[in-house]
Parts: C-alpha cells; sequence; structure tokens
C-alpha cells in the first residue's frame, strides 16, 4: 500500500497532516515533502493525525522527529493523534529506548518494528 497524504489549515498557524497507508523506507519522502511544505508558513503548532496509518518504520519516525526538532526552533509543537494501537507501541518503544545505540543498522530496528507491529493487527 501507498501512502497519501492530506494536509490543510485547521486555524490560524495550526497545521494538519493526515497521512494514510504505510510509512515506511519507500514511502517516507512524500510525508517528508508535504512536511517541508507546510513548516515554510511558519505554524505554531503541527498536528499529525495518524488515524488512517497502518505502518510507520523508523524513516517515518525520523520525519515526525525532524518536524518536531524544526517546530522547537520558533517555539512551536508537534502533537500526534488518533494513534493506531500498533502505531502507538512504536512511539512507546522510541520513548522507552535508552540514549545509547540498541539496533546496530536501521534495518535491524525496522524488522524489529515490523515485527511488533504485525502482532498488533494480525
Amino acid at each position: 500500500m501507498n501512502l497519501m497524504v492530506q494536509s490543510r489549515q485547521k486555524m490560524d498557524g495550526v497545521y494538519m497532516l493526515s497521512p494514510s497507508g504505510r510509512l515506511d523506507t519507500s514511502t517516507f519522502p512524500i510525508l517528508e515533502d508535504r512536511v517541508d511544505m507546510v513548516l515554510q508558513e511558519k505554524p505554531h503548532t503541527l498536528v499529525f493525525d495518524m488515524e488512517r496509518l497502518d505502518y510507520i518504520s523508523s524513516m517515518g519516525v525520523r520525519v515526525i522527529a525532524k518536524a518536531q526538532k524544526t517546530m522547537k526552533t520558533y517555539n512551536g509543537r508537534v502533537i500526534l493523534l488518533n494513534l493506531q494501537p500498533q502505531i502507538q507501541k512504536v512511539f512507546d518503544i522510541i520513548k522507552a529506548l535508552p540514549s545509547q545505540q540498541v539496533f546496530s543498522t536501521m534495518g535491524e530496528l525496522d524488522d524489529y518494528l515490523d515485527r511488533m507491529q504485525r502482532q498488533f493487527t494480525g
């Protein structure tokens, strides 16, 4: 499944991005490009509505982390909304990981996240 991303301005300074499908190594540039376009508007709040996101890899997490870092430079914030259980689990794991490197490669991390998300969906 491909990734589709809808974006809209919810109110002044608040933009909502709604990805649907799989956010992985081959599709992350779609979201990254849309995020970059929205960030040019210098919003104070960027909302990722994850209701229709089925899967996220480390590259997808990277796009969101990069957006959060950019938002912090001008005191903005990123909000995650409507996370599916398997997506919530990924963010819980990422927060729980120690700052030291746990996985030796990005592929190893993606394999782990893939196995974990399949347990939730199927």
